[in-house]
């Protein structure tokens, strides 16, 4: 069934936001426009245009949309994270779903979106606050919010490293070696980060400085 004959009334805005999304995967972002999605969607050339005030404001949806499915699929990852392995697992999924959606996590984060927008920030918002929960739990006595941004950074920029064909993603397990090496990496330059690591290894409560 074509998306105009599954149209209804009041579905407008998930029709729009399927049809960008499609539009996203086909063309890239340049492909992206609200008369490009009207006509996807089968409506008017104005009916986007009762939910979306411009292209940025439908972006910022989209992303929107694209970091509730992040959020969900690192949560799903491990039921409560709290160890330097798990948080490696939970980066090998964020660089995964990157792969998976490669249009999508682009205009995510790399497209401009409205940051007044109080939907793309609450859900901007739950990811910060699951990383820096991990980082309590698997690093105590650190400055969560430092060590979150400086994890996320990194797990950010393997991703888009993957995504630009400079690492090797040949194979899904390849890319699982790197991030995880990646990531403990980080962990071991630090003193009192690698005494957190080794200690987990052990089994035993790591040594407070």
């Amino acid at each position: 069934m074509s998306q105009a004959a599954a149209y209804h009334h009041g579905d407008l805005r998930a029709a729009c936001l399927r049809a960008a999304r499609e539009l996203l995967e086909e063309d890239g972002s340049a492909g992206l426009s609200l008369r490009a999605v009207a006509r996807r969607a089968g409506v008017s050339a104005t009916a986007p245009y009762r939910h979306y005030a411009d292209r940025d404001a439908l972006v910022s949806a989209v992303a929107a949309e694209g970091y509730r499915e992040l959020a969900a699929s690192l949560a799903a990852a491990h039921p409560s994270p709290s160890t330097p392995d798990d948080l490696a697992a939970v980066a090998v999924v964020y660089v995964r779903f990157a792969l998976e959606h490669p249009a999508l996590f682009r205009a995510m984060f790399a497209e401009p979106c409205d940051p007044n927008n109080e939907e793309r920030v609450a859900a901007t918002a739950a990811i910060t606050e699951y990383v820096q929960n991990i980082v309590r739990a698997a690093f105590p006595g650190s400055d969560a919010e430092v060590l979150s941004t400086t994890v996320w950074a990194l797990v950010h920029g393997l991703a888009f490293l993957h995504l630009d064909g400079k690492l090797d993603t040949s194979t899904p397990e390849v890319v699982a070696d790197q991030v995880r090496s990646a990531v403990r990496a980080l962990f071991t330059v630090s003193p009192a980060l690698s005494q957190t690591v080794v200690a987990d290894q052990a089994g035993e409560e790591p040594v407070q400085p």
